[in-house]
Parts: C-alpha cells; sequence; structure tokens
C-alpha cells in the first residue's frame, strides 16, 4: 500500500512539473493560433506561381478589390508574400491591442485575414 502511495506520489509530481514547464515555454513558434501560415494563404492566391498576387489574382481569389491597395505595400500592382507577411502582422497587432487576441479559425478558402 504504502509503495503505491509513493508511484502515484512521484507520477502526479511529475506530472505538474512537466505542465509547469509547458506553460513557461509560451506559445509555439509560427503565426497565433487559428491564423494561417502567410506562405500557405500566398500559395493559394498566386495562382500562376510566378512569386506575386496581381489584382486580377485576388479578386479571382474573392478578396474585395479596395483591400488590394492596403496590402501593396510598394504600390506596384502586385503583393508580395513579404508584403503579405507585413499586413499578418500589422493585423496580428492591432488585434492584440484591442485586446481581441488571434481570429477563432482560418479564414474563408482563398480569404484573407479580416482587419
Amino acid at each position: 500500500m504504502r509503495r503505491t502511495l509513493l508511484v502515484a506520489l512521484a507520477s502526479l509530481t511529475t506530472l505538474a512539473a512537466g505542465a509547469a514547464v509547458a506553460q513557461q515555454d509560451g506559445p509555439p513558434p509560427g503565426p497565433p493560433r487559428g491564423m494561417p501560415a502567410p506562405e500557405d494563404v500566398f500559395k493559394r492566391w498566386d495562382a500562376n506561381s510566378d512569386g506575386a498576387v496581381d489584382k486580377a489574382e485576388w479578386t479571382g481569389a474573392g478578396r474585395p478589390e479596395d483591400r488590394f491597395a492596403m496590402i501593396d505595400g510598394n504600390k506596384d500592382g502586385k503583393i508580395t508574400l513579404d508584403e503579405l507577411k507585413t499586413a499578418f502582422e500589422t493585423m496580428r497587432q492591432r488585434r492584440m491591442q484591442q485586446g481581441e487576441g488571434p481570429p477563432p479559425g482560418p479564414p474563408p478558402e482563398g480569404a484573407p485575414p479580416q482587419d
């Protein structure tokens, strides 16, 4: 009986220590939970795989035309992966400041995260 109690106590201590370490590590690297990776979104939108999303690809993915200019940082008529990553980070920071955290799930197929 005493041995069983010691084994149970040791197991419980090990589990508690593991949980404490997991909490200290913080969230896993990558996009916030619920947000798709910009690389994955970019691959879906870059229909011709030329490394940029032009306005035709953007609207073809069902995106509102007026939002294209918000992401096209250098205003060259194309969205690069870096521009999309910048837009994702800006959106993430805005949501964190507003106390909303990451969105509840990925956007519908072909849709970028909403502002």
